[in-house]
């Protein structure tokens, strides 16, 4: 299963180099549209969930021809999303790219009066949630062959209640607190771990 895009919506508190390097703040159509690409958004998620890759290893990994490859990593490059690799490289025959950024960020409320930038964000979310589901999909089919203890640890959930907009906001918050809690222990591949992934949504029901 690959390690897809990991969006976040809304503000962030931290601000400067720091943020710079861990997220990069989406405004305009253009790198919404690249992201629309279901290809380059797993290629994206791939080199942030495993690291610096080769052409040919996001080949193997994504089952497409390494000159497709290429074309889609010039393209996320065009856009920032992406950078050389050039140190991993050994024999200068294929290039190794990295993520530039460990997530993606924007602020849907900031295209709701633009057309075009408010299209090129819904393709980007459309594909987005795309993704999560294929993931989904895919966690459920790979349980056959887990350890029946993280099968049960599993969980799979939904809700819904009466909020206020500032309990809206409050609710939020909490989730965003605990996401950053075991966000910090990404790298932290210690002796009986596995990569555990959490998929959240908040959205304010349709009265259909």
């Amino acid at each position: 299963m690959s390690e897809p895009i990991t969006p976040r919506e809304g503000g962030d508190a931290r601000s400067g180099d720091a943020h710079e390097r861990r997220a990069i703040d989406l405004h305009d159509a253009g790198p919404m549209r690249a992201l629309a690409h279901p290809l380059r958004l797993r290629i994206l998620g791939l080199l942030r969930g495993g690291g610096p890759q080769s052409v040919g290893m996001l080949a193997e990994a994504t089952g497409v021809a390494s000159g497709s490859v290429s074309y889609h990593l010039s393209t996320l490059a065009k856009h920032g999303f992406v950078v050389p690799a050039p140190e991993f490289e050994r024999d200068g025959r294929e290039r190794w790219w990295r993520a530039a950024h460990e997530m993606t960020s924007w602020r849907t409320e900031e295209f709701i009066g633009d057309p075009e930038r408010r299209e090129a964000a819904e393709a980007m979310r459309r594909t987005v949630l795309d993704s999560y589901h294929r993931e989904l999909v895919d966690a459920l089919n790979a349980e056959i062959d887990l350890e029946p203890e993280w099968v049960a640890a599993s969980d799979s959930s939904d809700g819904a209640a009466h909020l206020t907009l500032d309990e809206f906001r409050e609710l939020n918050a909490d989730l965003a607190a605990v996401r950053e809690k075991w966000w910090a222990r990404r790298h932290d591949a210690r002796e009986g771990t596995r990569l555990v992934r959490w998929i959240t949504h908040t959205f304010p029901r349709s009265a259909s």
